[in-house]
């Protein structure tokens, strides 16, 4: 298994929206790719601007078959939603051991 880490800074004030189109946008599209196992969303108690993805997949090939024009279409989709009222921050790529 492989995880998709990433750290966003979102604008307090539209985190429940951000969070929302995330999941009606970003998570509906990747579930329907072969190798998609799941995603949590982490919130940070102490930083309301800091919201994580932990993204699973089943391996590292599966989630970089995805298509490059396929993720832009899904990441303007996202823009348009939600404005720019988000940046990322951090992202990583763990392997389960």
């Amino acid at each position: 298994m492989v995880i998709e880490f990433l750290k966003f800074k979102v604008v307090p004030e539209t985190r429940d929206n951000y969070l929302q189109q995330d999941a009606a946008i970003w998570t509906t599209a990747l579930a329907k790719y072969p190798g998609f196992l799941g995603k949590e969303v982490w919130i940070n108690p102490h930083d309301p601007t800091e919201v994580t993805f932990i993204i699973r997949w089943a391996t590292k090939e599966q989630w970089f078959a995805i298509p490059p024009e396929d993720l832009a279409t899904i990441e303007q989709k996202f823009s348009q939603a939600v404005g720019n009222t988000y940046e990322l921050i951090e992202s990583k790529e763990y392997q389960i051991w």
